[in-house]
């Protein structure tokens, strides 16, 4: 996965940070009336952030048949990806999606979770996607110890490890079997408002608290730590004077399904080189010399 050598200079003018004056240019989208109940934007964000399989089982298979044909005929291995989640698992139905119509060039071949009894966990097991619970604890007698967590991602020749909304740390023997190859969301703009404590609803109260301007989720690879691997992809959105916890997360949400769509493609497709100061970049599709 990592380049043998360091990528083509950027183009003049581009830049990987998010630099304040870069910001402001970027269009704001227009705040919502002040005299609309809260229920009718909470309506439309909803709107937004559905990201359910609407094909039938049937049509599911059929679709996911022609995309692993098309890879195969084109000399393709698909990526096996192992997903963590600890809740509902919205990015890890947004990604089995692209799996499905062939956004992702890859295949969820574990669900990896604290919680068995979870949204993300009954969606996984409704598909025929092995559930894995981990770790153990009083309330998952059942759980893995982290030995056992390895042998079995290794039974599965998993490729690419993708926590989405795991809210558990992730042991060190496990970014060790995976290096450079563990994918994590966070729901703001890192380093800001990561770190230990920092997910959920918490992330988004922080924000609004702190008079930011602007948020939004960041891919990052994973390390020992929390939130602290390199930043690979983000997205912005504007903080509104009037927001809410509730509205400022689903719009950061709303991004998530879309950035962390495209993140998981680009890494199964061998898009990703580390710049020499070990940072990484997403080659574009249509264009080798570019990056972002």
């Amino acid at each position: 996965m990592e380049a043998a050598a360091a990528p083509p200079a950027l183009r003049p003018g581009r830049s990987l940070g998010l630099d304040p004056a870069q910001l402001a240019a970027r269009p704001v989208p227009k705040p919502w009336p002040r005299g609309r109940p809260l229920a009718a934007r909470h309506q439309g964000q909803a709107n937004a952030v559905r990201c359910e399989v609407s094909l039938r089982p049937e049509a599911r298979l059929r679709a996911r048949a022609a995309v692993e044909d098309a890879d195969a005929g084109a000399g393709r291995r698909r990526k096996r990806l192992a997903v963590f989640v600890s809740g509902g698992g919205s990015n890890f139905r947004a990604i089995h999606a692209a799996t499905l119509s062939g956004a992702v060039r890859g295949d969820v071949v574990a669900l990896v979770t604290d919680k068995p009894g979870c949204g993300g966990a009954e969606h996984a097991r409704s598909n025929g996607i092995p559930v894995i619970v981990f770790p153990k604890s009083k309330s998952a007698p059942e759980g893995m110890s982290v030995a056992e967590l390895l042998d079995t991602l290794r039974e599965h020749e998993v490729d690419f490890v993708l926590l989405a909304g795991y809210v558990k740390l992730i042991p060190a023997e496990l970014v060790l079997e995976f290096p450079r190859s563990i994918l994590n969301i966070h729901p703001s703009l890192l380093p800001a408002f990561g770190g230990k404590g920092y997910y959920g609803s918490k992330v988004h109260k922080a924000v609004i608290a702190s008079g930011a301007r602007y948020s939004g989720p960041t891919v990052h690879f994973v390390d020992e730590h929390y939130d602290t691997g390199k930043t690979l992809a983000q997205r912005v959105v504007p903080v509104l004077a009037d927001d809410t916890p509730e509205l400022l997360a689903a719009r950061v949400l709303h991004e998530e399904h879309q950035v962390y769509v495209e993140a998981v493609a680009a890494l199964c497709e061998d898009r990703i080189v580390w710049r020499e100061d070990g940072v990484p970049l997403i080659k574009s599709r249509t264009n080798p010399n570019e990056y972002t």
